[in-house]
C-alpha cells in the first residue's frame, strides 16, 4: 500500500507540471494526452488502493474478506422477456 501511495503521489506531481508553452500543434496535443492518461491511471490506482484498504480493514475486523455480492439478474431474469 505504501508503494501504491508513492506511485499515486508521483503521478499527481507529474500532472501538476505545466504544459510547455513553446510546444505547438501535435507536440502540445501529445503532451496534453499524456497528462490526461496519467490522470486516468492515477484514478484507477487510487480506486485499487481503496479496495485494498477495505480488504485489510475487513481482515482486521472479522478475520476474513467478504465476497463482493452480485445483484445482477440471474439466468431466468435475463431471458424472461
Amino acid at each position: 500500500m505504501e508503494s501504491m501511495e508513492v506511485a499515486i503521489n508521483n503521478m499527481i506531481e507529474e500532472v501538476k507540471k505545466p504544459v510547455d508553452p513553446d510546444a505547438g500543434g501535435s507536440a502540445r496535443k501529445a503532451e496534453l494526452q499524456s497528462i490526461k492518461q496519467t490522470a486516468i491511471d492515477c484514478k484507477e490506482l487510487l480506486v485499487e488502493r481503496q479496495r485494498l484498504e477495505q480488504m485489510v480493514r475487513e481482515l482486521k475486523d472479522n478475520g476474513e474478506i467478504e465476497q463482493q455480492k452480485d445483484y445482477s439478474g440471474g439466468f431466468a431474469e435475463r431471458f424472461s422477456k
